[in-house]
């Protein structure tokens, strides 16, 4: 088994840990590794996942020059060589998991948009015909495709809590009329690329989340972009409303968890093999399709 990366730990400097990324401050800049830990149910897991960090970094990377020209990003270099002494000197601990990226002021919403109708939206809609009070036509089955995307922003949690989906007009007493009209507008338009993108590789873009930061007077494209855990991914050629989809993900966690009724709360657990070995294979799997390139460990 590959080794695994659960935090990084650079001499002499404090980081902020996140469920997923370390995060540390460096002046104007900040630096964002992306850790092999794995958050299910807002509950970060004891085992890690192997190359996941590397995967969610190089797929946002991916993503961030797919969509260059159409959405400005705080991407500035994924060199190890250039990053500032002393994360320079951390290759082994660093190298394809992390980025060095402008700092922004970071937008207080979640930015998701839908294509079909599945997770928390179908909940709701089974309860309500609603998803984050958009009225949706009657009838649809689980997962079936949306007559057009929607967009459904949600407030961030905490670790350990759990994101609340809000309404249009709640986004904007958050950010504002004009800012909200704006991320709402170019999330819808990069996530149509994107899922274009992802059709012709074989792969259903069900719905994603973005998050955005202003920098010098710009709103930009923020954080993870598109990847597995910030996406749901599904093989089109197992596609079938009205039953849960096949995925690109940590849905071979979930189930496992959802098997051994995990309470989704307090502390993770400890993973079987057979369940890393299958969801680092699926997070790679996502990469080599998406890309088109075959995945090559760093470091």
């Amino acid at each position: 088994m590959a080794n695994v990366v659960l935090e990084t730990a650079i001499e002499g400097v404090q980081g902020k840990h996140g469920k997923v990324r370390d995060i540390y401050d460096i002046g104007d800049s900040l630096l964002i590794a992306a850790s092999d830990r794995l958050s299910a149910f807002d509950v970060i897991m004891k085992s890690g996942i192997p190359y996941k960090g590397q995967v969610l970094t190089q797929i946002s990377k991916f993503w961030f020059e797919f969509l260059d020209g159409v959405v400005e990003n705080h991407l500035i270099t994924d060199d190890v060589s250039q990053f500032p002494a002393p994360f320079c000197d951390y290759p082994d601990q660093l190298a394809g998991r992390t980025m060095l990226v402008k700092k922004t002021k970071v937008l207080p919403v979640e930015c998701v948009i839908r294509s079909y109708i599945t997770g928390s939206g179908w909940k709701e809609y089974q309860q309500s015909g609603t998803v984050c009070g958009i009225k949706l036509p009657g009838g649809l089955k689980q997962c079936e495709k949306l007559p057009e995307l929607i967009f459904t922003p949600a407030t961030k949690a905490e670790i350990g809590e759990h994101d609340e989906n809000i309404d249009f007009a709640s986004c904007v007493n958050v950010i504002g009329a004009e800012k909200a009209a704006y991320v709402r507008d170019k999330s819808m338009e990069i996530f149509q690329k994107a899922s274009e993108h992802a059709a012709s590789k074989g792969i259903l873009l069900a719905d994603t989340k973005f998050e955005w930061g202003e920098v010098d007077g710009k709103i930009i494209l923020i954080d993870e972009v598109l990847t597995p855990d910030s996406s749901r991914f599904w093989p089109a050629d197992k596609y079938e409303p009205g039953r849960d989809q096949e995925s690109f993900d940590k849905q071979f966690v979930r189930n496992y968890l959802e098997e051994i009724n995990f309470d989704k709360s307090g502390p993770g657990v400890i993973l079987p093999e057979d369940i890393i070995e299958k969801t680092s294979a699926k997070y790679i799997e996502a990469y080599e399709k998406l890309t088109g390139n075959p995945f090559r460990p760093a470091g």
